[in-house]
């Protein structure tokens, strides 16, 4: 079973941009909590403590305990993160209230594992999905799925079928939906080189010179028919 991560939440913040802003400068991140038929309620929590949070062995699926100030305590899971787009920083983050007796979906990172043969033999690892839906209970939903890739030869691709099985999990995505390949590098145009750049360079100048002594000849008879 997952363990629980807990997680102190102060009420009452403003909603809007000013306040939102204060309170980042603060080191606290703004957060709404809802779900299971409650109504949403908007709180803050301090951003290291949140990183931290996110950054357990579990990932972005860690349960939760959600502190709330002067309140009850929620079993939470972070969804919907809102990050900054150049700094290392949260901007909002929704908690959505899950019971642990009912199953619930869950996007999952996918780790590749190993060095494919193939790129051994100078193909290149294609990945085509980074993330896998998974239904299960949410103490049961893991940080992440590694998917030994080292035995993957070259024009050949691994599918969701070709994961292995988690007890207590169910794969949602198509079975045969492609993961990785890996894939025969493109080929390069081959550059000129300097010979050759010289070599073409001196056929357009006969051809040059030819067209102009051709131009001459033809004017000047031209000029001897008048």
């Amino acid at each position: 079973m997952s363990q629980q991560i807990t997680l102190r939440a102060q009420t009452g913040r403003e909603p809007g941009t000013r306040s939102s802003r204060r309170l980042r400068r603060e080191g606290m991140v703004p957060a709404v909590v809802y779900g299971l038929g409650h109504d949403p309620v908007s709180v803050a929590v301090n951003a290291r403590d949140l990183h931290a949070a996110l950054h357990s062995e579990a990932g972005v699926n860690a349960i939760i305990s959600l502190e709330i100030e002067g309140g009850d305590t929620l079993t939470t899971m972070a969804r919907v993160i809102e990050r900054h787009p150049y700094r290392p920083e949260y901007r909002h983050v929704d908690f959505v209230r899950v019971d642990l007796t009912q199953t619930i979906q869950a996007e999952v990172p996918l780790h590749f594992e190993g060095e494919p043969i193939g790129v051994k033999e100078g193909g290149v690892l294609t990945p085509t999905r980074t993330h896998l839906l998974v239904e299960g209970l949410p103490t049961e939903i893991p940080g992440s799925i590694e998917l030994d890739v080292s035995g993957v030869e070259l024009g050949a691709s691994l599918r969701v079928a070709d994961v292995p099985e988690i007890e207590g999990i169910t794969f949602l995505d198509d079975p045969e939906a492609v993961l990785m390949s890996v894939t025969t590098p493109a080929a390069e145009e081959p550059t000129e080189t300097e010979e050759e750049a010289e070599a073409a360079e001196a056929a357009e100048g006969e051809e040059a010179a030819e067209g102009d002594e051709a131009a001459e000849e033809a004017a000047e008879e031209e000029g001897g028919d008048e």
